[in-house]
């Protein structure tokens, strides 16, 4: 899956794929929500992931999903 909020660089949290222009991972956002967090609650504890980078990822996931090969 392409995106262009998702930065993975060997020097930033060891290639983590993180937003771009932070060190925070991708994986953050999906645990929050998996705990039961809303997306706001996020944001809160991560502001250097604007709102327009995480809603911008659940789209582009969302949209790898939904044209998925699934086998």
């Amino acid at each position: 899956m392409y995106s262009k909020v998702i930065s993975i660089r060997p020097d930033t949290v060891s290639g983590t794929p993180c937003f771009v222009g932070t060190r925070v991972p991708i994986k953050s956002l999906f645990d929050y929500l998996e705990a039961g967090d809303d997306l706001e609650e996020f944001l809160d504890q991560f502001p250097s992931v604007s709102r327009e980078a995480a809603i911008q990822l659940l789209e582009d996931s969302r949209h790898a999903v939904l044209t998925a090969e699934l086998t």
